[in-house]
């Protein structure tokens, strides 16, 4: 078997030998009939391009007479060259001519000049910037406004007359009411706010039938809410509540000389540590803020000492400390652009006596600075049975009053 192997691989090498002897005469032959500028004719290309059956070349050779051979040298030296590997080895040859010329040539020359379209637009005018002249080479950057201000006002107007000969009674009256609400407010934009609002209030009521007091008070209120926050999460805040509020003037009732409150009497100041929910819905027409603080201090102080017992505390002592839970709500709701609800609810007990407020004002916008109010105002209070103790509502006390008046916001 070593024999057989030895014998074909001798064999293929003797034929390689010719082979490449052929090519090296074949290349002399052509060298000697060449001019000496043509070393790089394009003429040799197909001695080392692989091996193609040219068509040509067996034409030439087949032909009784053929019209291309005999007038270059080279040309028919390499095409009988090719000719012998064609016979001797055909299975060097790799391709034909004719799948060549399906796979189309490299280079296709361009006999025609290319001629680009162009379409022609209607020519525009360049556009003419107008740049300032003087630009200036400072950078100035903004304190951000942490603090916001507002505040609203309002002077409201009540009357009433009723004839002397009125077959139900009752008196003739005029009163007014004023109020200012002042608010600043601290928002840092990351953790910690602080909101401060001051409320004042004040009504004045002149009566024909009251021989005692030609001028009393029908609405008093002096009141000073202080609030810090730090953001806990999306809408909570763990907060820390002042609130301080007393009144203007002393408190009658008609044809009664007694004082029933006065400036200082009572004080109350009410500290309390919690979480606050800030309330808002997406139109933004209900807002507003619930807070609640399991930990909250109760302070009161009267200043006459003959209401103490009036105001929860014991004879002859003029303040009174108390701890407990307290609950405060602050809401408005706009119902729409001429209606608009606001509310205030207080909540404080001490577990020996319970204290609930719910301020209600429904304001109807007639114009741009013309309201008209409707103020409901119920009230518990069980700190003592003096004076507070009716035999159908207890300890419940109400208050209405309706008013049509100016308004301002700024």
């Amino acid at each position: 078997m070593y024999a057989i192997y030895r014998e074909k691989i001798v064999t293929l090498q003797s034929d390689m030998r010719k082979l490449l002897l052929f090519f090296v005469v074949s290349l002399v032959l052509s060298a000697s009939a060449a001019q000496p500028n043509d070393s790089l004719d394009g003429r040799y290309y197909r001695l080392f391009a692989p091996l193609t059956f040219y068509h040509n070349v067996a034409n030439k050779t087949l032909a009784l007479e053929s019209e291309s051979a005999g007038k270059d040298q080279v040309t028919d030296a390499i095409d009988a060259a090719l000719m012998k590997i064609y016979l001797k080895r055909p299975d060097l040859v790799n391709t034909t001519e004719t799948d060549l010329e399906k796979t189309g040539s490299i280079i296709e020359n361009v006999d025609k000049p290319i001629e680009n379209q162009v379409e022609f637009v209607e020519k525009v005018d360049e556009p003419v910037y107008d740049f300032p002249q003087d630009i200036p080479d400072t950078l100035m950057i903004q304190k951000p406004k942490f603090w916001t201000y507002k505040g609203d006002g309002s002077l409201q107007f009540m009357q009433n007359f009723v004839s002397d000969n009125w077959y139900k009674g009752g008196e003739s009256n005029y009163s007014m009411v004023g109020a200012l609400t002042l608010e600043a407010n601290y928002d840092n934009k990351d953790k910690w706010i602080w909101d401060n609002k001051l409320e004042l209030k004040l009504g004045i009521l002149l009566s024909r039938t009251d021989s005692l007091h030609k001028v009393k008070s029908n609405e008093d209120l002096v009141r000073l809410t202080s609030k810090v926050g730090l953001h806990a999460s999306r809408r909570w805040y763990y907060t820390l509540q002042l609130q301080a509020y007393t009144q203007f003037m002393p408190g009658y009732k008609s044809n009664d000389p007694n004082t029933y409150s006065d400036a200082f009497s009572p004080f109350n100041l009410n500290l309390g540590l919690g979480m606050e929910y800030e309330l808002a819905t997406k139109n933004k027409r209900l807002t507003g803020t619930v807070n609640l603080s399991p930990i909250a201090l109760n302070y009161r102080y009267v200043d006459r000492l003959d209401l103490s017992t009036k105001y929860g505390l014991d004879e002859g002592k003029r303040s009174m400390l108390e701890f407990g839970p307290l609950v405060t709500a602050n809401i408005v709701w706009k119902f729409n652009d001429v209606i608009t609800w606001k509310s205030r609810l207080f909540g404080f007990t001490s577990f020996k006596r319970v204290e609930v407020e719910w301020e209600n004002t429904f304001e109807l916008r007639v114009s741009k600075y013309i309201t008209a109010n409707l103020f409901l105002f119920p009230r518990f209070d069980d700190a003592s049975k003096s004076g507070k103790y009716d035999k159908d509502l207890g300890y419940l006390q109400f208050r209405e009053y309706s008013s049509l008046g100016f308004a301002y916001t700024f």
